[in-house]
């Protein structure tokens, strides 16, 4: 008989993994690098993926790329109306970690969907054990089932698997989207404070503490953002992790044939 349990841990667990502050840096970072990382979390080693070696020999010939075209003559264009110079740049510069580990809202939202992440583990690993239990349960009857009742068996603890699988990605998947809608709040606050402290030091210019070689201490905004930032929003609700009704239906529809 074919161990199913494996499959449950595999599939489900990773799928926890992304949840919360995992997958909420990603979202965020692919928004901006850096941005709403209370602490840093280790990446999720997925279970399910597999190294696939390949053969040189086997591999298929990449197709040619066609040459680029050669680009035509550059235009001379007549001069614009001559227009006043620009200001001098004033600038600041911030670290936007460092002000989300000082937001209050931040390390809110971290420990509410650290919570729901931990409870949704362990339902995960009570359910990995029941799963287990019923597989050895099955391996101690072999012997006593006839062949079309142990494949029954079988089959009804696949399909049990399957929908374990399907119900911890989508709780995983409405923990995560209760953590983007909180971080959103934060975002959209902390660009307006930005804006706000910048205007009171008549900066033009705020640059990310990241991207400079060297600064002097006096024109980081860092923590007078951050400080603003609490002022103005000390905490941020964070809604249920209700999965959404479209992502349910749409996991219950049988598959097209």
């Amino acid at each position: 008989m074919k161990s199913f349990a494996p499959r449950l841990l595999a599939a489900s667990l990773p799928a926890l993994a992304l949840c919360a502050f995992g997958v909420s840096s990603a979202y965020a970072q692919s928004k901006s690098p850096g941005y709403f990382i209370p602490h840093k979390a280790a990446a999720p080693v997925s279970h399910m993926a597999a190294p696939v070696a390949a053969s040189s020999a086997a591999s298929p010939v990449a197709p040619q790329q066609p040459a680029q075209p050669k680009l035509p003559p550059i235009p001379n264009l007549p001069a614009l109306p001559k227009e006043a110079p620009p200001p001098a740049a004033i600038i600041g510069v911030l670290s936007v970690p460092e002000i989300m580990q000082q937001s209050t809202a931040a390390r809110g939202v971290e420990t509410i969907i650290q919570q729901r992440r931990t409870v949704l583990a362990k339902e995960a690993q009570a359910e990995q054990k029941r799963i287990e239990a019923e597989q050895k349960t099955i391996e101690a009857e072999k012997a006593k089932l006839t062949k079309p009742v142990l494949v029954s068996k079988e089959k009804a603890l696949q399909v049990e698997i399957e929908k374990d699988q399907v119900k911890f990605h989508n709780q995983g998947v409405a923990i995560e989207i209760s953590a983007r809608t909180a971080l959103g709040k934060i975002e959209s606050t902390l660009i307006a404070v930005i804006r706000q402290v910048a205007q009171a030091h008549d900066m033009n210019l705020v640059l990310h503490r990241s991207q400079v070689a060297l600064n002097s201490n006096k024109i980081d905004i860092s923590t007078e953002v951050a400080t603003q930032l609490n002022k103005i929003l000390p905490s941020v609700a964070v809604p249920p992790s209700i999965v959404p009704k479209s992502v349910a239906a749409a996991q219950a529809a049988p598959p097209k044939k």
